[in-house]
């Protein structure tokens, strides 16, 4: 080990004041939301791929008309096509949402009804369910996995349990509809699966804030399934039409919250009942996260950013290309980089040609629907 010196006097072994001044400068300039973003992802990549869970990795692929996941029942059926189509997503992902979610289940309520429960039963972290309704000739299959379940010794299912995190649970007095929905798949699915009557669970709260919870017990009700089943049934006819569903939100707040409410027309913006494919022109409210599944799960169909976004996602821009500009007067295109403009939406650059001619007429991106390669009939 060397001893200090008047360029090191801490010593050969620590670090220099000039690479200590560059770690801060690097520390400063890498704390960022995007960068944890990038790392965070990166983390789950990896952690999917040590459980053997590769699958999760990448965009999910476009569900099939006649699928349904019990966590998405029940809600706006132009919100849940926009979801299974693949649409871009608007906003933020609440990835921390998720993630609490996860952690509230595995690290509080699965501890906790190990603690409970009696010596002659478990509890199984979740359970695979895959079921088939028939409805006027038309097969739904039914796939997902359950939350934790108290089960026997020969691992069969007895109750099951539904964990929902929430910001409070003050305020609760009965469970929500599309939790009933969800739970009702899974207790409609594995009745029919084993011998013994499977007809009761339970949906749990969490609180985020004050790990509070409020339970409420939940029966198997056949006038309630009736309801779900026609939701899916009608889901499938839209999808199978090649419709775009009606806006026709479940509950009060959910046009609010939704992912795609530009989109669709529930915003303040000049957007209204837009199809699934392409990003809005001239909207630059997409995260980055989010731009890149777009992205990646429409790769085969060319799909490419907006000149928009272009210049907010340079990085994006480079690995799957950019739409030319367009003019609307004159219907000529331009590069995204061949025209002069400070990256601000609000104030959109003039077409080159007609300003030469005299008429000043603002550029804009291809319309949505027609963004990607596809073969429509």
């Amino acid at each position: 080990m060397s001893g200090p010196s008047r360029d090191n006097p801490l010593g050969a072994d620590s670090p220099s004041p000039n690479s200590e001044h560059e770690a801060q400068q690097i520390v400063r300039q890498r704390v960022t939301n995007r960068e944890f973003n990038e790392w965070y992802s990166e983390q789950q990549f990896q952690t999917n791929i040590l459980e053997g869970k590769a699958y999760f990795n990448g965009p999910s692929p476009s569900k099939d008309p006649e699928r349904h996941s019990p966590s998405k029942l029940l809600q706006c059926h132009r919100k849940a096509s926009y979801a299974r189509k693949n649409a871009p997503r608007e906003g933020t992902p609440p990835e921390g949402l998720f993630w609490i979610g996860s952690e509230f289940e595995e690290q509080v309520i699965v501890p906790f009804l190990q603690h409970i429960t009696t010596p002659e039963t478990y509890v199984a972290n979740s359970l695979w369910i895959d079921t088939e309704i028939v409805v006027d000739d038309t097969s739904l299959h039914v796939r997902g996995s359950t939350d934790p379940a108290i089960v026997n010794t020969d691992a069969d299912p007895l109750f099951l349990t539904e964990i929902k995190t929430t910001t409070s649970v003050d305020y609760l007095s009965a469970p929500k509809p599309h939790h009933r929905a969800q739970l009702h798949a899974y207790l409609y699915a594995l009745n029919n699966e084993y011998d013994h009557s499977i007809t009761d669970g339970m949906i749990v709260y969490g609180s985020r804030t004050t790990l509070d919870i409020a339970a409420f017990h939940v029966e198997f009700d056949p006038v309630f399934w009736e309801r779900v089943v026609k939701w899916m049934a009608t889901q499938t006819q839209y999808e199978q039409a090649c419709e775009l569903p009606p806006a026709t939100p479940e509950r009060d707040w959910e046009c609010k919250y939704c992912s795609f409410k530009h989109r669709c027309g529930e915003a303040d913006t000049p957007y209204g009942d837009t199809g699934y494919d392409g990003l809005l022109p001239v909207f630059d409210k997409y995260d980055w996260q989010n731009l890149q599944e777009y992205l990646e799960a429409h790769k085969e169909r060319d799909a490419q950013l907006t000149p928009t976004l272009a210049h907010r996602f340079p990085d994006l821009a480079e690995e799957y290309g950019v739409y030319d500009w367009k003019c609307s007067r004159c219907g000529t295109s331009f590069d995204w980089n061949s025209v002069d403009w400070d990256g601000n939406a609000d104030n959109l650059p003039f077409c080159p040609d007609c300003a030469e001619a005299g008429d000043l007429v603002t550029l804009s991106g291809p319309e949505a629907d027609s963004q990607l390669n596809t073969d429509r009939e």
